[in-house]
């Protein structure tokens, strides 16, 4: 059951380049496969009341789709990250194609948002021993995760137990800015704190986490 939450040590231990938890013992938020209209600022809003810095790990199509939501995260202090351009498994891609997948993401970002990306996340967290190898390629920090809630269910149970069960000092929880998860995700953002607090566990952002 552990390891469906929080990936086992051995998968860890095999490919110890990528960041499965925080470097300083602080929990990091991150949201995967945004923007996206309908909750894209919920989530915003909710973290801003919070005071909570978080990462996005966003979809190329989504950036263009809505721009404006791309620079409200980042004028909130949010740190976006690549999660391909279409959303797709790199492990149904040749090198060649999930490199470029990769880089048009890059582009995009930093022509039109003068902004570097630092940190990838590979769609569904599934990847190979040849994406492993060329990694390091485009010179991003590979951001896997210790805490999946689930919340892509749509239910708010699954989450509780999810955090109740393995939030740990170091965990970098995965979330989801999309529609799956719009009817819980407000309070699944509370419970994570709540349950932070509770427990006596910082929270951090990006830089800090994930040095």
């Amino acid at each position: 059951m552990k390891s469906s939450f929080n990936p086992p040590k051995i998968i860890k231990l095999l490919f110890d380049n990528f960041i499965w938890n925080t470097s300083n013992s602080k929990i990091l938020f991150t949201f995967d496969d945004g923007p996206n209209v309908e909750t894209t600022p919920i989530i915003l809003k909710k973290l801003n009341d919070l005071k909570i810095k978080s990462v996005f790990f966003c979809v190329g199509n989504n950036l263009t789709q809505y721009p404006s939501l791309i620079d409200e995260i980042l004028s909130e202090g949010h740190s976006i990250g690549n999660h391909t351009w279409n959303h797709k498994k790199v492990t149904d891609f040749k090198i060649n194609d999930y490199q470029e997948e990769i880089s048009q993401f890059n582009f995009y970002m930093l022509e039109k948002f003068n902004y570097r990306v630092k940190l990838f996340r590979p769609p569904h967290g599934r990847f190979n021993f040849g994406f492993y190898r060329n990694s390091d390629k485009h010179q991003l920090k590979v951001i896997m995760w210790s805490l999946l809630t689930y919340d892509y269910k749509n239910d708010l149970k699954v989450v509780k137990f999810a955090l109740q069960n393995y939030l740990s000092h170091n965990s970098i929880i995965v979330m989801h800015d999309s529609l799956k998860s719009k009817n819980i995700i407000i309070d699944s953002i509370q419970f994570a704190l709540d349950i932070s607090l509770e427990k006596k566990l910082n929270i951090g952002d990006a830089a800090s986490c994930l040095n």
